[in-house]
């Protein structure tokens, strides 16, 4: 799992979402094991309290589970929330910022049409 790391969000905050990337681009089915927070923890060279924070955020947001001695798993209709709630997100958030932009740079629909063709 590569994960290029900024500046502006929690390192748990990125891992969580990259965790979700992984979910909705199938690289993490439904019933699949996510890697250890060890394993995490080591490959990323970050703190396991760090990774465990991330990984407690999808179990609150009710994506994965524990089970216990076993580690955590992907839930059933992980993806189907996911894309929901990530959709919401970027209709709420992400598209006015988004919108605005192409407003002040002047951009018709054809051209941003055109433009996502090539």
């Amino acid at each position: 799992m590569e994960i290029i790391w900024n500046n502006k969000e929690p390192i748990y905050l990125q891992l969580r979402d990259r965790l979700v990337e992984l979910i909705m681009d199938g690289a993490l089915n439904e019933g699949d094991a996510l890697p250890s927070v060890r394993q995490i923890s080591s490959e990323q060279r970050i703190n396991p309290i760090t990774v465990s924070k991330a990984m407690q955020i999808l179990v609150d947001e009710e994506l994965v589970e524990k089970k216990r001695g076993l580690g955590m798993y992907v839930v059933k209709g992980a993806k189907d929330k996911l894309a929901k709630n990530e959709r919401a997100k970027f209709l709420e958030k992400e598209w006015p910022q988004i919108s605005d932009r192409i407003e002040r740079l002047g951009f018709t629909l054809d051209e941003l049409l055109r433009r996502s063709k090539t």
